[in-house]
């Protein structure tokens, strides 16, 4: 990420040559969506590609037959010498996560005949650290988090049903902006996560807690939410005090809000809530496979960071 994500975005605009690197990329963009990849899976592509785009350009570099393996190979040791403005590195994940979408790319062009050889085929990524949680919360801090909550004002119903939800299914936060109002079973205690990571969808059980905060909000907050708004937010079960769905980063600032009010020398905000629940199942007895159907975990290695 050595330019701003603003230069990204010009360089990516930039596409008055049709051979050139950033009218490829937005074709390799459009390919992703039409063969079904997740939004925001595309979303960060582009950012990522964009930032490689704009360091080529730098270098006039403008066409995908410009590139080659050592070309490639002096973009990651750039990656690896950039420095934040605090002075600290990018991290060897942070690396990653810009080095993929430019193999795929590659892989790409190279798979639709735009180029005869893959210069990316020989690249190699960062290896990555096996890393737990930095951390996870006991049962009474999760209770002190709770008790921040204003309940005398809507939002704070509507707050604390959040994160009685994060606490008691572990939803990832785009998961939880998508829930739908009919997305809850109260019959079978139920709760479908729709089109979650990988577009899967997968049911879990729900606590009957967090299924009464839920109702709570539902029935006394927000059908004053939605008077007057657009049809399309009709269905989406948390809204915002405007009657909009929420945005991932104003979800993240909320619940991070509350975990700093509780004072517990710990930080995190949603992810917090999903460790915090794996670990304490773990630490009840759960079955690790039965965790990571609650995850949505694809491997169960990622599931096994825990144990």
């Amino acid at each position: 990420m050595p330019v701003p994500r603003s230069r990204a975005k010009v360089a990516l605009a930039d596409r008055h040559d049709p051979q050139g690197l950033a009218a490829f990329v937005m074709r390799y963009l459009e390919w992703l969506r039409a063969h079904n990849y997740a939004d925001p899976t595309v979303e960060s592509r582009e950012v990522y590609l964009g930032y490689f785009v704009a360091w080529c350009t730098e270098r006039g570099i403008t066409t995908p037959r410009e590139v080659t393996k050592p070309i490639l190979e002096r973009y990651q040791r750039s990656l690896y010498q950039w420095r934040k403005r605090d002075g600290t590195p990018l991290s060897f994940r942070g690396q990653h996560a810009r080095l993929v979408p430019v193999r795929a790319l590659f892989k790409w062009l190279t798979r639709q005949n735009h180029l005869l050889y893959n210069p990316a085929s020989e690249l190699e990524l960062p290896r990555l650290e096996h890393r737990l949680p930095k951390h996870v919360l006991t049962i009474s801090e999760v209770e002190q988090v709770m008790r921040t909550v204003d309940l005398t004002e809507p939002m704070g119903l509507r707050d604390r049903a959040i994160l009685e939800v994060l606490y008691s299914i572990g939803i990832r936060r785009r998961e939880l902006i998508n829930l739908a109002l009919f997305d809850f079973d109260r019959e079978r205690g139920t709760v479908m996560i729709r089109q979650g990571k990988g577009k899967k969808d997968r049911m879990i059980p729900v606590g009957d807690r967090a299924m009464g905060w839920v109702d709570r909000y539902q029935h006394q907050v927000r059908p004053d939410l939605v008077v007057g708004r657009e049809i399309a937010h009709l269905a989406t079960l948390f809204l915002t005090h405007t009657g909009e769905p929420f945005t991932p980063n104003r979800l993240t600032q909320l619940v991070r809000r509350y975990v700093q009010a509780a004072d517990l020398g710990k930080s995190g905000s949603c992810h917090l809530f999903r460790h915090t629940m794996a670990t304490l199942m773990l630490e009840n007895g759960a079955d690790i496979r039965y965790i990571q159907a609650m995850l949505g975990h694809a491997e169960l290695s990622t599931t096994q960071i825990y144990t």
